[in-house]
């Protein structure tokens, strides 16, 4: 049997501020979808050169209630960047809390507007320890 993966979906409360979020780590909206019938817009994102896996992101115009207060249970998303201390530096800089940072030069973990876990890794090989990455402590959940 062949298959072939196809995409991640997730549901957001604030579509615009996840959005928002998913461009800071390098996604770019590649195709956006409303269902009147449906009241619900799917909002397709990829990093450049990526768009055969997107990560899609479904926004419910009347609300979503059962949207988990915490998505641990979804486990995370995975993504590689260039450099990990300037992602994260970013981040910061863009009132994102770094709940695991990259201490070890190689990963971090955040969470989305929707409390998604977020894995960011180093490309290649982990970069030289450094600070203020190796002093900060784990925030929360990750």
């Amino acid at each position: 049997m062949k298959i072939r993966y196809l995409h991640t979906m997730i549901r957001v409360k604030d579509l615009e501020k996840s959005i928002a979020f998913y461009r800071l780590i390098g996604l770019k909206e590649i195709k956006r979808n409303e269902n009147d019938v449906g009241r619900f817009t799917l909002v397709f994102l990829a990093p450049d050169g990526q768009h055969e896996c997107p990560l899609e992101l479904t926004f419910n115009w009347d609300g979503d209630a059962e949207l988990p207060s915490d998505s641990r249970h979804f486990g995370h998303l995975a993504y590689e960047v260039e450099n990990i201390y300037e992602t994260c530096q970013n981040l910061i800089e863009n009132s994102v809390t770094i709940n695991r940072p990259p201490r070890d030069g190689r990963m971090a973990f955040v969470r989305s507007p929707d409390n998604i876990s977020i894995e960011l890794l180093q490309r290649g090989e982990a970069m030289r320890k450094s600070e203020p990455w190796i002093s900060m402590p784990n925030i929360g959940h990750w």
